[in-house]
């Protein structure tokens, strides 16, 4: 198990009209970077995206977590479920990761968490050079379901065995994805995979997947 420093880090939007906050946090010697892009209402102090995070940090990956909006965006509820607006956000974040000299050597992942998952599909559509994997936890994807055939990272969605709705709406998505795609499915898990050892089988296939996908480009 690896330690992790954790980095304050501020994100600047296009003409540097907005900064967003975040945290980076870097195992010793990380082999692949995850951005997280969090669901409706939540942050990046989001206790369950900062459970995953730890874990992959101790796997080996750094993580990023950061502010999809400014604490005013937040107060409107149009903007909590605005996808384009915060696909545009973490599209940002994959900009800055791109230029910055600690992580901007290592593949790159997303991990989207309800409409946050939404957001993460499809920034990886619109920067296909730059995104290596995405994993979805309890997502979405049906919110964008025009920018799903355009992915072209491997894709693994988790969902809840009890989450019945989102359940279904994964498979119908699955079907535009023209990526390698997986769906798993957590037995006896709701929505928020509250039960006694539903987020550990998120973590364990989560780590599987971008173990798996978060290589070095040059390795075969």
């Amino acid at each position: 198990m690896e330690n992790s420093s954790h980095i304050e880090v501020f994100i600047t939007m296009a003409k540097g009209a907005m900064i967003l906050s975040g945290t980076l946090s870097m195992p010793e010697t990380p082999s692949g970077l995850v951005i997280f892009a969090h669901g409706s209402g939540s942050s990046r102090m989001s206790p369950r995206n900062r459970y995953v995070a730890d874990r992959l940090n101790a796997a080996g990956l750094a993580t990023l977590l950061f502010d999809l909006l400014t604490e005013e965006e937040a107060l409107d509820k149009r903007n909590v479920f605005d996808i384009a607006l915060l696909a545009n956000r973490v599209g940002a974040a994959l900009n800055w990761c791109t230029c910055e000299p600690c992580v901007r050597d290592l593949p790159c992942g997303l991990f989207g968490a309800s409409t946050g998952a939404a957001a993460a599909l499809r920034a990886a559509a619109d920067h296909p050079s730059v995104v290596r994997a995405v994993v979805s936890r309890g997502g979405r994807p049906d919110l964008v379901k025009d920018a799903l055939p355009r992915v072209l990272a491997p894709t693994l969605l988790i969902v809840g065995e009890l989450d019945s709705t989102v359940l279904i709406l994964n498979r119908h998505a699955a079907r535009s994805l023209t990526c390698e795609t997986k769906i798993e499915v957590v037995p006896g898990a709701t929505h928020l995979f509250e039960e006694p050892g539903a987020m550990d089988q998120v973590v364990a296939h989560a780590t599987g997947w971008f173990g798996r996908h978060l290589t070095p480009a040059r390795a075969v």
